[in-house]
């Protein structure tokens, strides 16, 4: 049976695509990512045939980042869909635009912090602060929290800092970059298996390639699920 804490991203080309994977994976799997990179293949087609006719939880990451108005009304009208979670940058004024936008229905925003294929090298290159990424990344944490997120991206590696903090009581914890033993790390840099992220605060895991690309999907769906139930439970 499935277990809410697996997020699976739905990493493939359009809806159909993806619907045919979801019913692959069937009972194995309740909450699924839909990105960007499907949006323009029918992506919130999808999340709404998933949510409404199969059942599922919803996680739209559309890390949106604007003016404080155009935030406003994008969350606004993506809220119409029903979805669960919404990524947004995790710039304060981002994340209050966001909640006003949301305001009245239980969309939760999270606040994105550092993308986990991101390194030191990467956020210079992008005039970041200087600065490790763990420390960053409990900053804008903190930062995100104290604007009203629901909850923060980060990566598992982070994921203790951040749930030490006291903003962090009642909010979510969602960890990209979490790979089984053994996996491929891909273009991921900051990882952590299924049973550590859960061990170190996350509430939620986001698996894509470990599961997408295997030859039997829901064994491997089904294989993180006994892994997390080892790890104990939500905490929020």
């Amino acid at each position: 049976m499935s277990d809410d804490r697996l997020i699976v991203a739905l990493d493939v080309p359009n809806a159909l695509e993806g619907l045919q994977m979801a019913e692959t994976l069937g009972d194995s799997v309740s909450f699924y990512k839909i990105g960007l990179g499907m949006l323009t293949g029918g992506g919130l087609a999808l999340a709404n045939e998933l949510k409404s006719e199969h059942g599922k939880r919803i996680f739209l990451d559309m890390k949106l980042f604007d003016i404080s108005a155009t935030v406003e009304s994008a969350v606004r009208g993506l809220a119409q869909f029903d979805i669960d979670f919404l990524t947004v940058h995790g710039d304060p004024h981002v994340v209050r635009a966001a909640k006003e936008g949301a305001a009245g229905t239980n969309l939760k925003i999270l606040g994105v912090t550092i993308l986990t294929s991101l390194e030191r090298s990467d956020l210079d290159s992008c005039l970041i602060k200087d600065g490790a990424i763990p420390d960053l990344v409990v900053e804008r944490a903190g930062l995100a929290f104290d604007a009203g997120a629901d909850g923060i991206i980060a990566s598992p590696q982070e994921a203790a800092a951040i749930r030490a903090l006291p903003e962090a009581q009642g909010r979510l914890i969602v960890t990209p970059g979490v790979r089984p033993a053994g996996a491929e790390l891909g273009d991921q840099k900051r990882v952590a298996t299924p049973f550590s992220a859960i061990a170190d605060g996350a509430d939620h895991i986001v698996v894509g390639r470990p599961i997408r690309d295997t030859s039997d999907r829901k064994a491997a769906a089904e294989a993180i699920n006994a892994e997390l139930a080892t790890a104990g439970h939500n905490r929020a």
